[in-house]
């Protein structure tokens, strides 16, 4: 797997991989850990992405959520660009209403400049956590005055703003300009991010279902812009990889209880494989559970890597950015290191 740097060159002198592979990292909160350890976690999972040559890491905006520390993206971001090398960094994503598109444009105008052609700003509309940290995060009234589009084409003029513009975003002049991208997970933002000739990431690991109709929806309409020449997609998938498929399997209890958890009403930090082995599952828990885990793609080396290239078949894209929730550091580390290893055997489909 090569390391890219700005889209399409390879920092390493290596042949630009067939497949990308990325990174998405909540910063998960595990149960008996702290944010500072969540986020120390994430930094040193940062360099070793970095080291096994993934393309790009993303952080995504959650507010409010004791189990995640991804809070601040753009703080977040400026210190894994500077504890990385090659990798690509950026937000997966902001979450547009939450902000005055002013401000988003000057902190990643910022980071443009102080990392050229390593950042990257993703953009999405869900609200990012529970209505009361949501509000006070920013008011209902403030995140609904404008639609999501009028806020997206305010954020894109300060990106490229004409001579006379009356308000600039100062960090972006002169070319300061992260890479843009459009997230979600239903056609309706694949309508939209081609509409715009934006690159579109699919989130595979919230609505697998939904991945190949979005996917296709955004080439059949796709308009060709100063973002992008073609269509350029990403899918994010949700991925548990160990030496064989039994601790795999075994490993994946932290987040399939986790979810159990949730759909009976209780939201729990995500526990130890070894407290989810000794639950006493019901026979409804485990329905349940077998009901819900077409999202996580779990196994050894060589069922991952069948999974991950059924995931390329199916949508065309050629990028795939994993993110991986396991309870020991340790494992989420193994885990992306498994992943690299099959990394040169994908191959890209030929819808794309």
């Amino acid at each position: 797997m090569a390391v890219a740097g700005p889209e399409g060159t390879s920092m390493r002198g290596c042949r630009q991989a067939d497949v990308r592979i990325s990174v998405l990292d909540t910063s998960p909160i595990v149960q008996g850990s702290t944010p500072r350890q969540a986020l120390h976690n994430t930094v040193d999972l940062a360099k070793l992405a970095d080291a096994l040559g993934f393309h790009r890491y993303w952080i995504p905006e959650h507010h409010g959520m004791r189990g995640v520390a991804s809070s601040a993206p753009a703080v977040l971001i400026g210190h894994l660009a500077d504890a990385t090398r090659h990798l690509r960094v950026g937000a997966g994503g902001v979450l547009l209403p939450n902000h005055a598109p002013i401000v988003v444009a000057e902190q990643f105008g910022t980071l443009a400049a102080l990392h050229p052609g390593r950042i990257d700003l993703g953009l999405g509309r869900a609200p990012g956590g529970p209505p009361p940290a949501v509000d006070a995060v920013r008011s209902e009234r403030e995140r609904t005055a404008k639609t999501f589009r009028q806020q997206l084409d305010e954020l894109r003029a300060y990106l490229d703003p004409p001579q006379d513009a009356q308000v600039k975003a100062i960090p972006v002049l002169g070319g300061n300009v992260p890479s843009l991208w459009l997230l979600g997970s239903t056609t309706t933002s694949a309508e939209l991010a081609a509409e715009l000739g934006l690159p579109y990431a699919f989130a595979h690991h919230l609505n697998a279902k939904t991945a190949v109709e979005a996917i296709r929806t955004y080439r059949e309409r796709f308009r060709p812009s100063d973002h992008a020449a073609t269509p350029t997609t990403l899918v994010s998938v949700s991925v548990i990889a160990a030496e064989d498929d039994e601790r795999a399997e075994w490993l994946a209890g932290s987040t399939r209880l986790k979810v159990l958890s949730r759909v009976r009403g209780t939201r729990i930090l995500l526990p130890s494989p070894e407290d989810a082995a000794a639950y006493p599952y019901t026979d409804d828990d485990r329905a349940e559970i077998a009901a819900r885990s077409d999202g996580v793609l779990v196994g050894g080396p060589a069922t991952v890597l069948e999974h991950l290239q059924s995931v390329l078949d199916a949508t065309g894209t050629d990028e795939l950015m994993i993110t991986t929730p396991l309870y020991h550091h340790a494992d989420r580390r193994r885990s992306y290191e498994l992943v690299a290893s099959i990394a040169d055997r994908l191959r890209p489909s030929a819808k794309h």
